[in-house]
């Protein structure tokens, strides 16, 4: 292994065993910890590993003893010595090398090391800021590298599954050419084309398209995409996409591929058989029953639609919401009858969030309710919404009434919550289910047109293709989302691949003939000569990750991560560029007004 002047390191700190017991070794890290006990000096060395304990005894030999004494936290060394078994009093029960130590023969100090910012440790409590800015030091923590190495473990069973199922790896350019649809892109100047921007890839989308037109049949690649947009706990502007597409399929197709993938993850990752064929909800159900289109649906607490109890209601609010089309439901937090009256205000303030204009409540007590829209309602609509909602005395009953989708939106977040708050999350179980059937379309108010709610080659279901003229809303797409406990863990659709409705698709979202071949015209011209049949799926390979590791920031593991505003705390990236840079490429910046 590695040659320090001399010295060459025989093992990592924790991959020796009670089978190396009498070995010579050589170990090389970072100090965790020194202990003074007089006679004895106790140093706790650490690698990627893990850690050992290595000894030094002035009695044998002082020299090295005298030595040890200048040893600090984070020093690197170099140590050779003696592995022997503790005594069993000795023995550390909480180290996985707790029943080891080294009798250190040589000491080498190879780099000294002030002191940290921030004790490095398991679960660090030290402030993320802090933590961001020294990035390297913080990475040196057991915890992220556990998590960074499950990272490549997961992204070598991704290469390893697609590979056995006939999938090739094959790179797709970084500089391209900005196709608006989408999230708005990262641009790169061009200096040898003055004016002109490259953009960084929001997906591989037209480029794995064309390998499918070019005949490779199934193509993977495990790539960094780039989006602009506001960041949040599992978001990051640059972000890794296991990245498929495959030829002469149909949806079910697709999904039986990826099952496979994501079972044999959750096998050699976790130890755990997630059985196939999957759950499959399809968009209206999971929005009606769930309030949101990726569902935690580990817990229960399912939307209700009480829309025809409380149409004719006195209480105006909620018959207003229904003459106006839209609706009334509610959600049954089972025993939240005891939450004070500054928690239930705490979760109508979740509800405004998401544009509901409040939240009404009822308490199921022993002799009746309790609520201050009581007074609003008959005892006929008390009793079936109590009925409804299948409420049983020390439950709380809350409604939202809008629009279906602030109704949705606002209802949906509000039982994330609650099923936290209730401890209703059985934080050891995976659940992994599909969400199918997508509207094609969705509308955009502002523009006052249709758009295509996943890309524009997101082909629509077959029998709903008569309906692109006539009710483009009721058009539902090829399009499937894969959901582990929440969270979107990848999507895709199958592709329009006729031209006739490629054109349709895009005169729909309001493109003329001449803007769909200005955006998008290598591509149309590429389908003029023989396209199959093609569609595909992308993975957050930081999300799987994050899902698998058990964590919900996403930070955790990314190596050098981005804060919410998208900057680099320890490089401060973005940064100013000399004018000599901006100058090379015609480039002149414009203060803000205010």
């Amino acid at each position: 292994m590695e040659y320090i002047r001399g010295m060459k390191r025989t093992h990592r700190c924790a991959e020796l065993s009670v089978a190396d017991n009498g070995k010579e070794v050589v170990l090389m890290g970072w100090v965790q910890r020194r202990r003074d006990l007089g006679a004895l000096v106790f140093v706790t060395l650490r690698d990627r590993s893990g850690i050992i304990q290595v000894v030094f005894n002035s009695d044998t030999n002082p020299q090295l003893h005298e030595k040890a004494l200048q040893v600090r936290s984070e020093y690197v060394l170099a140590v050779r010595g003696i592995l022997q078994l503790r005594s069993p009093e000795a023995v550390n029960k909480n180290m996985p090398t707790g029943e080891l130590e080294v009798i250190a023969t040589e000491l080498r100090i190879l780099s000294k090391s002030e002191t940290p910012p921030f004790h490095i440790e398991e679960d660090s409590g030290a402030n993320e800021v802090l933590r961001l800015k020294h990035r390297y030091l913080d990475l040196r923590r057991p915890d992220l590298q556990r998590k960074l190495i499950l990272r490549h473990k997961i992204a070598k069973i991704a290469r390893d599954y697609y590979d056995e199922n006939g999938f090739i790896e094959i790179e797709t350019p970084v500089l391209g050419r900005s196709t608006p649809e989408g999230a708005r892109d990262y641009l790169v100047p061009s200096r040898v084309h003055p004016g002109k921007f490259y953009a960084l890839p929001q997906s591989p989308q037209l480029f794995k398209q064309l390998l499918m037109v070019s005949g490779f049949d199934r193509y993977m690649q495990i790539t960094k995409c780039f989006r602009d947009e506001d960041l949040r706990s599992d978001r990051q502007p640059e972000f890794t996409q296991i990245d498929l597409e495959m030829s002469f399929v149909d949806v079910d197709d697709v999904i039986n591929i990826n099952e496979g993938f994501i079972r044999e993850l959750f096998r050699k990752v976790l130890d755990l058989d997630i059985p196939v064929p999957f759950r499959r909800l399809t968009f209206k159900e999971a929005m009606t029953r769930y309030g949101s289109d990726k569902p935690d649906t580990r817990f229960g607490m399912e939307l209700v639609d009480v829309s025809d109890i409380v149409r004719g209601s006195g209480f105006k609010v909620f018959a207003d919401a229904v003459s106006n089309g839209g609706s009334v439901r509610a959600i049954n937090a089972k025993g939240g009858g005891t939450f004070s009256r500054k928690e239930i205000d705490a979760l109508g303030e979740i509800v405004k969030t998401y544009k509901a204009k409040g939240l009404a409540w009822i308490v199921v007590e022993e002799n009746g309710i309790r609520s201050p829209i009581a007074k609003f309602l008959t005892e006929d609509e008390t009793s079936n919404l109590v009925n409804r909602l299948k409420a049983e005395t020390g439950d709380l009953l809350l409604f939202v009434a809008d629009k279906d989708e602030v109704v949705f939106d606002a209802l949906g977040h509000l039982r994330l919550a609650l099923g936290k708050k209730l401890s209703l999350i059985d934080h050891n179980v995976y659940d992994v289910l599909w969400i199918t059937e997508f509207p094609l379309l969705e509308r955009d108010e502002e523009e006052n047109r249709w758009v295509a709610r996943h890309h524009p080659f997101t082909s629509p279901m077959d029998e709903d293709i008569e309906y692109l003229d006539s009710d483009p809303g009721r058009v539902r797409a090829k399009a499937y989302d894969i959901v582990i406990n929440g969270y979107e863990a990848g999507g895709g659709s199958i592709r329009i691949h006729d031209q006739e409705l490629q054109q349709k698709m895009f005169n729909t979202i309001g493109f003329t003939d001449e803007q769909a071949k200005e955006r998008f015209g290598f591509l149309l011209e590429a389908f003029r000569y023989g396209t199959p049949p093609h569609g595909g799926l992308a993975f957050g390979l930081d999300r799987l990750t994050m899902l698998l590791a058990k964590t919900d920031n996403i930070k955790d593991v990314i190596a050098f991560p981005k804060v919410q505003n998208a900057s680099d705390l320890m490089t401060n990236a973005p940064d100013m560029v000399d004018d000599r840079q901006l100058e090379e490429l015609q480039i002149k910046t414009v203060e803000k007004s205010e």
